[in-house]
């Protein structure tokens, strides 16, 4: 999937390829000045809030850098049906805002399918799975204090502007549940400045960080995302291998009151499975074997299909072997003759593909990949996640010049 995103954070940071993906901290700045706009603006970040059941954690809000209790800003209606859902006072957000405060959406791209679009173009791109946070402050706001995340974050500034400091590690690859604790920040400061619309950021895992509009004025504001990508490591493959190894017998029996020798064999057998599942392995299985994080059924009563995009969170495999062609990923293996392949090449390609005047071999190839999980269709809000940002795909039979 080309996305106009992915392809602008690689040449804000002169990147290749995702291989630089917490590898070192990098700034840059996007030279299409329409895409911040484009990707979220502070009215439309209130009005995702507007319009959504929302609780604490995924809706918090800061003053002075201290988080506020959520009863400040969060409510409990009941509706006619005596069920009570939670939903954000929207007078309360304002008063916040107003009084200099900021408000965080975590998983912001699963309410907004330009994010969700965005999110599944890097996932694609990057090979791990993707999420969006969106931190919208107003006035003179004290941030976060200086933190580390156990993620990898792109941080892209949407309005406005925010002064951060970045500073290096303080411990080698850090993790949430970790050996020892990490609480010592560095004293490397890496860089320390202001981000205004438009410029990007890398600070891969355990580099401390902080932001702040302090001493930015009590009339302006600051609108940013964060993209944070949760790369595997050595530990998670080492989970992984504990847990196949619950099929073999022998690791199931007790350690107690077995022999030496036993335990000789136990260890030669874990060898063994390391062997067969390398780290590459488990990622390649582990990627064709996520399933999408959502899925839009078709229904035939609603009329004719008219658009499909694939909705798996890493690109689908395509191999030819003799006349047939194998798709892997979304978790499913599928099997296709080879006169298939034009058309799952286009409709697996990440980008919408509109069915105009497709033939009905084409549209019940839609229709199968539709039910197998890999693709959905297209609606006119999903639609709107792609509209210049990703080059569409149309099945038409008129000239390519035509009226």
């Amino acid at each position: 999937m080309e996305h106009r995103l992915v392809t602008h954070i690689e040449k804000a940071f002169g990147w290749d390829g995702p291989g630089s993906v917490g590898a070192a901290f990098a700034r840059g700045r996007l030279t299409d000045p329409e895409l911040p706009a484009r990707l979220l603006t502070p009215h439309k970040l209130l009005d995702l809030i507007k319009r959504r059941h929302l609780a604490n954690p995924q809706l918090r809000c800061y003053a002075e850098g201290d988080e506020i209790h959520p009863s400040t800003f969060l409510s409990t209606n009941v509706n006619r049906r005596r069920q009570a859902v939670s939903q954000a006072d929207m007078a309360a957000l304002g008063r916040i805002l107003n009084d200099s405060g900021t408000v965080v959406l975590d998983h912001v791209d699963f309410f907004d399918p330009t994010l969700e679009v965005a999110c599944r173009a890097l996932g694609w791109w990057s090979g791990e799975l993707t999420s969006a946070n969106a931190y919208l402050a107003v006035g003179d706001t004290d941030g976060f204090h200086l933190h580390w995340d156990d993620h990898e974050v792109i941080a892209v500034q949407l309005s406005g502007e925010k002064s951060w400091e970045v500073r290096g590690p303080s411990r080698p690859a850090p993790m949430y549940r970790d050996a020892e604790r990490n609480r010592t920040p560095s004293e490397e400061v890496l860089w320390k400045g202001t981000m205004r619309a438009g410029d990007v950021m890398h600070i891969p895992r355990g580099f401390w960080h902080t932001a702040t509009r302090l001493g930015s004025g009590s009339d302006g504001h600051s609108l940013h995302v964060t993209f944070g990508f949760t790369k595997r490591s050595g530990v998670t493959w080492a989970n992984f291998l504990s847990d196949a190894a619950r099929a073999d017998e022998t690791f199931r029996r007790d350690l107690e009151g077995t022999e030496g020798t036993a335990h000789k064999a136990l260890a030669d057998k874990l060898s063994t499975l390391a062997a067969a599942y390398s780290p590459e392995r488990y990622l390649d299985e582990l990627r064709s074997s996520t399933p999408p994080a959502r899925h839009l059924p078709y229904v035939a009563a609603f009329g004719r299909l008219e658009g499909v995009a694939a909705a798996t969170e890493f690109a689908p495999s395509l191999v030819r072997s003799g006349d047939t062609v194998r798709v892997v990923g979304g978790g499913k293996r599928l099997t296709f003759h080879e006169r298939a392949e034009p058309g799952l090449r286009t409709l697996l390609s990440g980008h919408p593909v509109y069915l105009d005047d497709a033939t009905e071999d084409t549209l019940t190839l839609a229709e199968l990949l539709i039910a197998e999980g890999l693709c959905e269709p297209l609606t006119e809000m999903s639609s709107s996640g792609y509209t210049g940002l990703v080059t569409p795909v149309t099945y038409s039979k008129k000239p390519p010049n035509s009226a």
